[in-house]
């Protein structure tokens, strides 16, 4: 059920208006803050859930007396420094983004600081903070088999599909494409026209293909967590992966195998490229962003299924703290303030943020409100997939501990056939070798066949 719609100027005045539990009361004149002087250093890969958390952060330090040093980059660029540092159990970062396909690896490791203990206390956290309230599908990446704790997820990644311009298809008498056929057919008919490129993508590979591999019926492993004999050498791994680079090199704008997220987001936002697939986080700037050029032509769909069903990506990403860091209570602070029902709440009415992981956020008025894109309900779709992603558990293949290895082989699969370096059969055919190899380097029993 809805729940009543809060006011800002409620939100504002609340005494836990800042998430900061046993902070929550509002600091008295001349009192000591209590992390004065300190800074806290953290990382993220680049979100528009960073951008907006960013103006808040001015808050933040004025109650704890704290200095916050948090720096964003690429995608590829965040993980491959990040997993770096915390192989060394390094103390350079105090607050990180757990990155959803690098969860197992650095859960696994030990890499990171186990949160229950700071939930558990009520000298640390309010109860009323409510770290039930975060949905379980969110949660499970974050958590190890004994379920414990090392992560609070800020972002669920709900694939969708989105048309910045719209009124190009409805001219050439198409509609949104349900099925792949459906959308090589879109793509044609609106190809070039006004300047634009029909598709886009950025370049992980790893994430954007995958659910077309599931639709035509293929797997990157063949029983995930279980048994992770890869499977990308099978024909309906070769057709998929054929398919997708025709897709990105046929229709795609220039220089697309190199786009990075916030890329091929700003080429969508300019009216140079019509469709993605993409998580909805990428998505909602189409109809939101100030410098948008699509807000009256973007209109979305769940993305097109294949022979074989529909399987839209759906991910998850937190904050945790890294074993080496050697200023933890601060950085808890900063989760806490950082994933409060009401910094969450907040950015959902002034922004419109649209992959909040609280569960009495996603189903309140506001949030609908704020998914209300262009006139269409987008709440609606973003339910569908977390709802699909759930069902049959076909994302386990993404949070193994080995996944960002074999990730890099299919990045590096596509791009070949998308270049033109190798057909179709030969890329995969090697992307299975690759990915063999990184598997037994890694101590993984693979089958004989």
């Amino acid at each position: 059920m809805a729940q009543p719609r809060s006011g800002r100027r409620h939100l504002l005045l609340g005494a836990g208006a800042l998430g900061l539990g046993a902070l929550a009361a509002p600091p008295v004149l001349g009192q000591a803050k209590p992390f004065a002087g300190q800074t806290l250093n953290g990382a993220a890969f680049q979100s528009t859930f960073f951008e907006y958390l960013r103006a808040f952060f001015p808050e933040f330090e004025e109650r704890t007396g704290a200095k916050l040093n948090f720096n964003t980059q690429a995608f590829p660029v965040y993980n491959q420094r990040t997993d770096l540092e915390l192989s060394t159990r390094g103390s350079a970062l105090d607050v990180i983004n757990v990155t959803f396909i690098y969860s197992g690896r650095w859960i696994g490791a030990g890499w990171l600081t186990n949160l229950s203990e700071f939930v558990n206390d009520r000298n640390k956290t309010d109860p009323a903070w409510d770290a039930a309230d975060f949905v379980s599908g969110a949660q499970s990446a974050m958590q190890d088999a004994q379920g414990n704790t090392f992560g609070f997820a800020w972002e669920a990644g709900a694939m969708l599909m989105a048309a910045s311009r719209a009124d190009l298809i409805d001219q050439a008498g198409k509609a949104l494409p349900k099925t792949f056929d459906e959308l090589i057919a879109v793509c044609d008919a609106v190809q070039g026209k006004e300047n634009m490129s029909a598709f886009v993508a950025d370049q992980l590979h790893h994430w954007n293909w995958i659910p077309y591999l599931m639709g035509y019926g293929g797997k990157v492993f063949r029983d995930p967590p279980a048994n992770l004999t890869p499977l990308l050498g099978t024909p309906e791994a070769v057709r998929a992966a054929g398919w997708y680079a025709n897709l990105l090199s046929k229709y795609g704008p220039s220089g697309v195998l190199s786009f990075s997220d916030d890329q091929a987001m700003r080429t969508q936002i300019a009216g140079r490229a019509n469709i993605r697939t993409q998580a909805i986080t990428w998505l909602v700037p189409l109809a939101k962003h100030a410098d948008s050029t699509v807000k009256n032509t973007v209109r979305y769909a769940l993305m097109p299924e294949g022979p074989a069903g529909n399987f839209p990506g759906s991910n998850s990403h937190g904050l945790g703290i890294p074993i080496g860091s050697r200023k933890k209570e601060l950085a808890w602070e900063f989760i806490k303030w950082a994933l409060s029902k009401e910094m969450l709440n907040r950015i959902v009415e002034t922004r419109g943020y649209p992959s909040v992981c609280r569960r009495s956020v996603i189903t309140g008025q506001a949030f609908k409100e704020a998914l209300t894109l262009n006139g269409q309900d987008v709440a609606s779709l973003y339910l569908q997939v977390l709802e699909l992603g759930g069902k049959s558990g076909y994302m386990k293949y993404r949070t193994v501990p080995v996944f960002p290895q074999v990730g890099d082989t299919i990045n590096r699969g596509i791009a070949r056939i998308a270049t033109r370096q190798q057909d179709a059969e030969a890329s995969m055919r090697q992307a299975q070798q690759d990915a063999i190899q990184v598997l037994q380097r890694a101590g993984v029993t693979l089958d004989a066949n």
